[in-house]
């Protein structure tokens, strides 16, 4: 082997000659010589044995930015969003500056588990406030996650509930271990460059009071001079002692029910003899009659209804509620009409199907009506039925469906009426009261069928084929108004089929749609109609002041949604005439 052929040692004084070989100092080699091949991968390493810790370092800054001024709620996630000083942050630098190496490291490692914990969190209420328009409650709504591994398995598959649920684990171990190991990196850095920390710091402290005094605000509502950490641990703690002491304040508004022990005879008089049917149109929001893409076909439903069932001697009525819930969690509105108890979270829920509340439904009971919950997508035991006082809970293997299922794994809505009617409204039945959540416009709003005769019905078989339709031109806010639009001529038509002098419907949103249909800040409302042929039933809440036919219009009564039980049974009972 040749001095050419061997490349020098890095302490070899020749490998510093500049263009020369080993044996050759200064003397040019030739471009082509195998030296030359040899050398690049070595200059290259280093390069990048320079970068990547740049790099690591950057991102470990990117990183502990994010977690500490990260918004949390989707509306206000930006790019701009993080252009902010966080004043957490300038306290951590602080604190590290001044501590020795060892109980520095302990710090960092603290300050970073804690900080991944804040991101794992923040991370939780940007899911939440996607559908259900707030941030995520630490005592809560831990129910939700379940619920929603539920409808992931229901609406997209297995694989796609075991992925998801795979992804969130990994999520919450890996986004705490890798904030701690960016504050290490960083805390080790600031070790090394104590003087630069010092005055780097001081001047985003200086830069952090100016931006508080003058108020600067680079996105709406987020200050420059941001304290996100500090408000979101003082709003969790707030959570945490308003979720602790639920049960005390639910037991306050159960005390002081005036209808907790009246008497069947005193209750529901003026609707003896009624059939009474309650149906819970899923996601039937304000928006779906006001939003100027969606409205105007709603509208037009709506108002074909309204026609079709005057022209039938019918009535009706209609208004606004404001529900306890939006984009999902529908049992909470559920138990918040038929109770008259708020029911916002899944803890207040617990807590309020546990106790001995007299629901609407119950009160039809102790009046004598025979109750029913007609409970289509229902295929597991429900032992919070009881609260909800049914003589019978028709669950989707109760219903006898053997057709293709639609949305949310469910029966089209005018096969679930008519499973009811077969079941509770034959000839010669008692006065009925049901519950009935129709589903056909549930998320993921999948393609809904016709209406077709209902001598057709049979056992569903005459869907087979129509839940695979193409839905491509219309998008998720098209296929949403589609689903509202047919659930809503499904129930006129039901009334203009099976309806007589003593039926009754109610029908009303359970809650607003997700904020992929509302967008921000569209509220709670969700409209509310009754429909009746006897004009009695009508002329018992004219004092409510509801507006005539299905569509309440933009300035129709707009009440709390817990408000309803009372005002119910104060219109339909015995002294209507001075209640109502």
């Amino acid at each position: 082997m040749t001095d050419d052929d061997r490349t020098p040692p890095p302490t070899d004084p020749r490998a510093r000659t500049t263009g020369g070989t080993a044996s050759e100092p200064g003397v040019p080699r030739d471009v082509g010589s195998g030296n030359a091949a040899t050398a690049a991968p070595g200059v290259g390493a280093g390069g990048r044995r320079r970068v990547l810790p740049v790099l690591a370092t950057v991102l470990a800054g990117v990183l502990v930015l994010g977690a500490l001024v990260a918004p949390t709620d989707v509306a206000d996630l930006t790019p701009a969003a993080f252009l902010r000083i966080p004043v957490e942050g300038l306290v951590a630098v602080a604190l590290l500056l001044v501590l020795p190496p060892r109980p520095r490291r302990i710090v960092a490692v603290a300050l970073g588990a804690l900080l991944g914990l804040v991101l794992v969190l923040k991370l939780a209420d940007l899911g939440f406030s996607t559908v259900l328009d707030r941030p995520f409650d630490l005592v809560a709504d831990w129910a939700f996650l379940g619920a929603g591994a539920e409808f992931l398995a229901e609406s997209y598959g297995r694989p796609a509930q075991v992925g998801a649920v795979a992804v969130a684990v990994v999520a919450v171990v890996a986004v705490p271990v890798l904030v701690t190991l960016s504050m290490r990196r960083l805390a080790r850095l600031l070790g090394e460059h104590r003087l630069v920390g010092a005055r780097t710091a001081a001047a985003f402290a200086a830069a952090w009071v100016v931006c508080a005094v003058l108020g600067a605000h680079i996105v709406p509502g987020l200050p420059v001079a941001a304290d996100t950490v500090a408000a979101g641990v003082w709003d969790r703690t707030r959570q945490v002692n308003a979720g602790l002491h639920d049960q005390e304040r639910l037991t306050d508004q159960l005390a002081g029910d005036p209808f907790h022990d009246a008497p069947g005879d005193q209750l529901l008089t003026g609707l003896r003899g009624k059939d009474v049917l309650v149906a819970f149109v899923e996601s039937y929001g304000r928006v779906a009659v006001e939003d100027p893409e969606l409205a105007p076909e709603v509208d037009a439903a709506l108002d074909e209804g309204t026609r079709q069932l005057a022209a039938a001697g019918y009535g009706s009525r209609s208004a606004f509620l404001t529900s306890s819930t939006t984009g999902g969690g529908s049992w909470l509105a559920h138990a918040t009409l038929m109770s008259g108890i708020r029911a916002d979270n899944q803890l207040r829920y617990t807590n309020l199907v546990r106790s001995d509340r007299l629901t609407l439904n119950g009160a039809f009971k102790r009046a004598g009506w025979r109750t029913s919950l007609v409970m289509p997508a229902l295929t597991r035991a429900w032992p919070e039925a009881d609260f909800f006082a049914p003589d019978r809970v028709y669950g989707a293997e109760d219903l006898g469906y053997r057709g293709p299922t639609f949305s949310f794994s469910s029966p089209p809505d005018q096969f679930t009426l008519e499973a009811f009617q077969r079941a509770e409204r034959g000839p010669g039945h008692a006065p009925v009261m049901a519950e009935i959540p129709l589903l056909s416009s549930h998320i993921p709003w999948s393609p809904v069928p016709k209406l077709v005769d209902w001598d057709d019905l049979g056992d569903g078989s005459v869907f087979t084929g129509t839940n695979h339709a193409d839905r491509a031109d219309e998008g998720t806010r098209g296929a949403y108004r589609n689903s509202v639009v047919y659930s809503l001529r499904t129930l006129v038509s039901y009334v203009q089929r099976y309806g007589d002098e003593n039926l009754v419907l109610v029908f009303l949103g359970d809650h607003q749609p997700a904020r992929a249909i509302t967008g921000a800040g569209a509220g709670r409302d969700v409209p509310i109609t009754v429909v009746a042929k006897d004009p009695a039933v009508l002329g018992q809440i004219a004092g409510w002041g509801w507006q005539d036919g299905l569509n309440p219009a933009p300035d129709a009564p707009v009440w709390p949604m817990e408000s309803f039980r009372d005002r119910f049974l104060r219109a339909f009972g015995p002294q209507s005439r001075t209640h109502s």
